[in-house]
């Protein structure tokens, strides 16, 4: 069930929503509780019912070895220290068991060649968010930093459904006090028409414009052989702009349904592509996740207390482990390889006293981002250097015949079988949609413009006023959300749902 589907937006969302506050009504305040769980792994093994046990195993034993930790061991303090390593790797082990073992399979038998039979397991959905949540609830836990220990609240922590699926991650001191507050309790109708508007936003910033551009960029990465210059920056940026609206998108819509429910998720995205630096992308996209890596991986390996050196080799253990995180495949160990230089790079650019003008640090950081988008996309290799010679190969004769067609506007002819790409509907009945290069130019262009010149949707929901205009605003974009989805296509994953 996805936020983008029917069954989600005017079934399963409207009657958990009614049947919660019914509850709260009646005074049933742990009854509301327990439906909401209930109702958050109904939503979870929407999937494939499955992945019920995996999630229950693992929130059980981590809410045991928590309130273990929590308590006051009068022994030596190494016992502590033993039961959250325990608990660290048995959450890492799960993780890596699933999402990693044919991985590790895969290289040994590239390295030995023993042929050992691939174990093709499933990825239960959601595992490396909800690992990753427990394990910070371990840690603070172990830190003092927590004062929970009723099951059922802790339950709600780890499967509240509207952050499950693809966070953002959040603590466990940030969300229980929320649960816990009586003003909570009721329904607060600024807060349903807040969710309801970035709810829409959300909705249309994954239907409308990362669907779209998931055309081409699914078009250049995987069924096109060759590209050309233009070819390939369209392919590339297409994805670097359908990876943050559905990211972004999927962020929206959870903050947008927490809100329906009185409860505030962190940020997790604030114009990550008007960054001026690869440090300050990252305080900008996947907020959470940096906030995890930061906290829990880069600081508890010195972080940059232990000399230049060591700082050095810190970011880029913490950038690796943040591209393992994403995925099995040496493209995404790479990924986060290039960022950690990245970093590296930058810490000793501001250790030497260079300067830059924003502009120039805007370009350099937005075109380093895309460029290390191809790895994190493609399949596998060639799938990544068939885009980038593309990009870096510039054949001036179709090139100078391409800028003089759209000079002579003559762009709806052009002969591109790229450009001019037919889309069909997954519907049953099937429609063939033809896009000029005309179209593809004015959506890069438009993309652009709303992520450099537009406010954010944070910006927008603080200055959010339920008024006339505002609710035709958010009916209007749910509409045409609506439209584009029987039109087009019919409830398409997120992105994030593979990592």
């Amino acid at each position: 069930m996805l936020f983008n589907s029917y069954q989600f937006i005017f079934f399963f969302l409207p009657i958990t929503f009614f049947i919660y506050f019914f509850l709260l009504n009646k005074r049933l305040v742990t009854g509301a509780k327990g439906f909401l769980v209930f109702a958050s792994l109904f939503f979870y093994s929407w999937w494939n019912i499955a992945y019920l046990p995996i999630i229950l195993s693992s929130m059980l034993f981590n809410y045991v070895v928590g309130n273990s930790l929590n308590n006051k061991f009068k022994k030596v303090q190494l016992n502590k220290k033993l039961l959250l390593t325990f608990g660290v790797i048995a959450n890492v082990g799960l993780l890596g068991y699933f999402k990693y073992a044919d991985f590790f399979i895969e290289n040994i038998n590239f390295v030995m060649d023993p042929s050992v039979p691939l174990l093709h397991l499933a990825l239960p959905l959601a595992i490396s968010f909800f690992t990753f949540q427990q394990i910070a609830y371990l840690v603070d836990s172990y830190r003092g930093e927590t004062h929970e220990y009723d099951f059922l609240n802790y339950a709600l922590f780890v499967t509240f459904f509207p952050q499950l699926i693809a966070g953002p991650i959040v603590h466990h001191k940030e969300m229980m006090p929320q649960f816990a507050s009586r003003w909570n309790l009721v329904k607060n109708y600024r807060h349903i028409a807040m969710g309801l508007f970035i709810f829409a936003i959300g909705l249309f910033k994954k239907v409308v414009i990362a669907d779209t551009f998931a055309k081409w960029a699914n078009y250049g990465f995987d069924q096109t052989e060759v590209l050309h210059f233009v070819e390939a920056w369209i392919t590339s940026l297409s994805y670097t702009f359908q990876l943050y609206f559905d990211f972004s998108g999927y962020t929206d819509m959870a903050i947008g349904t927490a809100l329906l429910f009185n409860i505030k998720l962190p940020i997790n995205f604030n114009s990550p592509y008007k960054a001026t630096s690869i440090q300050d992308f990252w305080r900008r996209w996947h907020i959470t996740l940096s906030r995890f890596l930061k906290d829990y991986v880069y600081i508890p390996l010195g972080g940059n207390r232990k000399g230049h050196f060591r700082t050095y080799n810190n970011l880029m253990a913490t950038f690796i482990i943040g591209g393992i995180w994403h995925g099995a495949g040496w493209t995404f160990v790479f990924w986060g390889f290039l960022h950690g230089v990245a970093l590296v790079i930058q810490r000793i650019w501001n250790q030497l006293g260079f300067k830059m003008s924003s502009v120039l640090a805007w370009f350099v950081t937005f075109n380093f981002v895309n460029v290390a988008w191809v790895f994190f996309r493609a399949k596998e290799w060639d799938d990544a250097l068939k885009v980038l010679k593309g990009m870096t190969e510039i054949n001036i004769i179709p090139f100078i015949q391409y800028i003089k067609q759209i000079i002579a506007g003559n762009v709806w002819n052009l002969n591109s079988s790229f450009l001019n790409l037919i889309i069909h509907s997954e519907g049953t009945e099937t429609v063939s949609i033809k896009f000029g290069d005309i179209v593809v130019v004015l959506l890069l262009l438009f993309a652009f413009v709303m992520v450099l010149a537009k406010k954010n949707s944070n910006e927008m929901l603080k200055e959010f006023k339920p008024t006339i205009l505002s609710w035709a605003f958010i009916i209007m974009i749910f509409f045409y959300s609506f439209l584009a989805n029987v039109y087009w296509r019919y409830d398409v994953e997120f992105l994030y749902f593979n990592f």
